[in-house]
């Protein structure tokens, strides 16, 4: 009886086993035309799947976005905003054409076990636009990224030095490779990528940032006009220099060099008629006395030899753009040239459009002043090329005789009004410029400033003068940053324009005084002026 049962239950069993087994068999059939167990699509398990769930599932990893992260920001990239695009249906085709290989027994037992015994990996097959991608991390950086900032000279009241700060950027070539690597991951945590982030350090003062604002004073307030800008330190030798190697006209600037030469030709201080014409010269930019001094020069009542001496002689010092070819408001004569080629005006593609019968460089006029300047302080290569022929007390003679020009405020109006500034204004109807020596709390050093109004018929003072004073200010407060001269210098021009006005009205006042008190009674003349014979 008992083995009755236990061949009934075996025989059940079996029937049973059959019966699943037949039951699993139908349930294979049905799928067998889908991708077999364990097969991997770009590292996808889309086993089981139909080709159409399979190409849903690996869109799903890979047009999933990539996460870009900038320190504690973090941004998502779509995929298809860099061009990514996967080859699906070349990939199927593979994973596919595996599966049709596999013998039904075999996948049926596969699939009953729910694993493979050699699983299908298909590689993959996509592709990418690298400059679309780098165009989206160059504008995430534009927007989260914070460069380092140089310092800032302001213009106006207030706090005139703002200084650098640090900073971070991104290296965008640097994080390149790893955005790139996320596109092809089809794991999620791998679809992170950590931008490189470099830190960088706040910038030093230094003459660059000193162009740049002189050049955005020029940008923002131009008006069409051509800068021509040298500024050295004294100290240092370090230079800015902007279009200062451009032939420019002379003007009365030029007159330093007069001033120079005439003191080089003294042999004693120089008498009462002398000293008179270098004031006038200096002070009152009278080119009467500037043609009279050429006489000195000359040695004799000639002011073109004095024009030709003075100009051999600033070529002798290496300054061979600057001539006087024609005296100040004199002719071109037949024996006597009337310009001269120099190097900066041989130049293809002349910027301004100089004086042909005087002329000079931004850079030339300003090595001039640091000659007579080092020449002052008992050095530098006035007392080299001209040795016993120019001493220090004579150009320290000539430093304080710009002091004394009080006109032509251009540099004089940018600085505060005890810095000491030896200057030379000079002008015409196109170029308006200014050249110093600034005797700064902090630094002395040399300006040198011209604007150029390029094909025009007359430069209004109104638009050059208060562009030439911020240039100045600015300088200034390069070179004293800690204590910046701050007073608008627009507010300064007619404060001192009001003052003198003033001190004119008060004289005026004075003398209708005296007149008044030497004439109390107001009477008038009754002399009579007898009528001439015929």
């Amino acid at each position: 009886m008992l083995k009755a049962i236990q061949r009934f239950l075996i025989i059940v069993l079996l029937v049973v086993g059959l019966l699943f087994l037949g039951y699993q068999a139908f349930l294979y059939n049905l799928v067998r035309e889908r991708l077999p167990t364990g097969t991997l699509v770009a590292d996808v398990n889309v086993g089981g799947m139909s080709r159409e769930e399979a190409a849903a599932a690996i869109n799903e990893h890979y047009l999933a976005p990539i996460t870009l992260h900038h320190l504690e920001e973090q941004v998502d990239i779509n995929p298809r905003d860099v061009g990514f695009n996967l080859d699906t249906e070349a990939m199927l085709d593979q994973a596919e054409a595996a599966s049709g290989e596999v013998p039904f027994w075999e996948g049926f037992v596969e699939y009953l076990l729910n694993r493979s015994f050699d699983a299908t990996k298909v590689q993959l097959i996509a592709g990418y636009d690298q400059a679309a991608l780098r165009a989206q991390i160059e504008n995430v950086a534009s927007f989260l990224d914070k460069p380092a900032t140089a310092p800032q000279l302001l213009l106006g009241a207030g706090t005139n030095y703002t200084p650098g700060q640090p900073g971070f950027v991104t290296d965008v070539e640097a994080s390149l490779p790893a955005a790139e690597m996320a596109l092809y991951q089809a794991d999620p945590a791998d679809r992170q990528v950590d931008l490189v982030i470099e830190t960088q350090e706040a910038a030093e003062l230094n003459m660059d940032v000193l162009r740049t604002q002189i050049e955005q004073v020029m940008t923002n307030d131009g008006q069409g006009l051509l800068d021509s800008v040298f500024i050295l330190d004294l100290a240092t030798g370090e230079e800015l220099s902007i279009n200062a190697t451009d032939a420019i006209s002379g003007l009365s600037i030029l007159k330093i060099a007069i001033f120079v030469e005439t003191y080089r030709k003294l042999d004693a201080p120089p008498n009462e008629y002398v000293q008179g014409l270098l004031y006038d010269t200096a002070v009152q930019s009278s080119n009467y006395g500037a043609n009279l001094l050429l006489h000195e020069i000359a040695g004799e009542a000639n002011t073109y030899l004095g024009a030709e001496l003075l100009t051999e002689s600033m070529h002798r010092l290496g300054l061979v753009n600057t001539f006087l070819a024609i005296p100040y408001d004199a002719n071109a004569v037949a024996t006597r040239p009337s310009t001269y080629t120099t190097p900066a005006n041989s130049a293809a593609n002349l910027i301004f459009e100089p004086d042909t019968a005087r002329q000079t460089t931004a850079e030339d006029i300003g090595t001039l002043l640091s000659m007579v300047y080092h020449c002052a302080n008992g050095g530098g290569a006035l007392l080299a090329v001209y040795p016993g022929e120019i001493t220090p007390d004579e150009c320290q003679a000539i430093i304080d005789l710009m002091v004394l020009n009080d006109e032509g405020n251009l540099i004089r109006f940018g600085v505060p009004e005890t810095v000491r500034v030896s200057h030379k204004h000079g002008w015409d109807e196109v170029t308006h410029g200014d050249a110093g020596i600034v005797f700064s709390p902090n630094a002395d050093y040399v300006m040198v400033e011209y604007l150029h109004f390029p094909q025009g018929d007359f430069l209004l003072h109104d638009y050059s003068f208060p562009i030439l004073r911020q240039f100045a200010q600015l300088t200034y407060n390069y070179f004293n940053f800690q204590e910046p001269y701050t007073e608008n210098v627009v507010d300064r021009a007619l404060r001192e324009a009001a003052a003198r006005e003033a001190e004119a009205a008060a004289a005026a006042a004075l003398a209708a005084e005296t007149a008044e008190a030497e004439n109390p009674e107001g009477e008038a003349d009754t002399a009579v002026t007898p009528t001439p014979a015929p």
